[in-house]
């Protein structure tokens, strides 16, 4: 069956999988290689099908998705994907994250297996020996998902004549706020745990200022795990920024170059809001720190906008944080401000 005479319905949405999954089913791209249309998904074929161009200068008004009952099933992917793309523009979560998991039901529980430094070590063995256990189990505490999202209040006749580029704006905004929200909730995670347990290992300063020696002691805590993940407040970031070390020739040219930022001991330093405490910085082995637990992609009232009922547009997400390795997380900050965890000690101590 081919992408032009593909049956398009709203049973399509609610599967449990994504409208472009439920299309690549139907048709799939493998099918297109060696073909003008190869690099196309499935849903961006249905689009060309339909004539309709989501971008750019010559884009098309929103009401060419109400043309035919067809067209009109691809609106609320429309939606999501511009939501998506605008999570992804302002998001540092995939800097973060060390897995994505996808579930059914708002409460999780996690897998647990604590390493440290002394039972990361294979030990030789004689035969007959007992070899020691690392324990890999369902942990006793429940990640609480929450319910993300925003109502758009519009009308088929204030959005059938406007430009998709131009929808897509403020689809992009709406999506940057909500990528915002959950950054903050998992920057909360990695401070404070999930379940109400787990928080941090906290490290203070030397000092009341940071110095780059304070930077080398952090990092160099971190064994088993790898120190590659900075988060800090924007004062910190500054401060950091401002040391004679950090302005290394390779890192100054991948900030110029990217605009992110590099240590010379080569973890990447992110600047975020959403470290509230002025004077701290959070360190984390991203391989193995944060998993990000979600109920599906960003949703929709997809029955409503194929119907165009666009007079309350419902955009929502359900997503939660856990922690994998809690040992792959730690904070730095001045010895005033930090959280009071039994594992707090000043840097450079063993």
């Amino acid at each position: 069956m081919g992408f032009d005479n593909l049956r398009l319905e709203k049973g399509m949405y609610g599967t449990g999988r994504s409208f472009t999954q439920v299309l690549e089913g139907l048709d799939p791209s493998e099918n297109y290689r060696g073909t003008d249309l190869e690099g196309l998904d499935a849903y961006q074929r249905q689009l060309k099908r339909f004539g309709i161009k989501p971008q750019g200068s010559d884009s098309s008004v929103v009401g060419k998705f109400f043309q035919t009952s067809d067209a009109a099933v691809l609106f609320p992917e429309y939606v999501s994907r511009a939501v998506r793309y605008g999570m992804d523009e302002a998001s540092f979560l995939p800097d973060i994250i060390a897995a994505t998991t996808n579930i059914d039901s708002l409460d999780y529980r996690a897998m647990n297996l604590e390493m440290t430094s002394a039972n990361a070590e294979m030990k030789v063995f004689k035969e007959g020996d007992t070899l020691e256990t690392a324990d890999f189990k369902v942990s006793d505490r429940t990640i609480r998902l929450k319910k993300r999202g925003r109502m758009i209040t519009t009308s088929y006749d204030v959005l059938r004549f406007q430009r998709l580029d131009v929808v897509s704006i403020a689809l992009k905004r709406i999506g940057s706020y909500l990528a915002q929200s959950l950054m903050a909730d998992a920057v909360d995670v990695l401070i404070n745990g999930d379940g109400g347990k787990n928080p941090a290992g906290v490290c203070a300063l030397a000092a009341d200022e940071y110095t780059y020696d304070d930077l080398i002691d952090f990092w160099n805590q971190f064994a088993p795990y790898e120190l590659n993940t900075i988060l800090a407040s924007p004062d910190v970031t500054a401060t950091v920024l401002k040391m004679s070390e950090f302005r290394d020739a390779a890192a100054g040219l991948n900030f110029h170059g990217t605009g992110k930022l590099i240590t010379p001991f080569g973890a990447n330093l992110i600047k975020s809001s959403h470290v509230t405490k002025s004077g701290m910085m959070i360190g984390l082995d991203k391989t193995c720190a944060l998993e990000m637990v979600k109920v599906g992609d960003v949703e929709t009232d997809y029955g409503k906008l194929v119907d165009r009922q666009l007079e309350q547009i419902a955009i929502t997400s359900i997503t939660g944080f856990a922690k994998i390795l809690p040992g792959a997380v730690k904070t730095l900050a001045p010895a005033e401000i930090t959280t009071g965890s039994e594992n707090q000690g000043t840097v450079g101590s063993e």
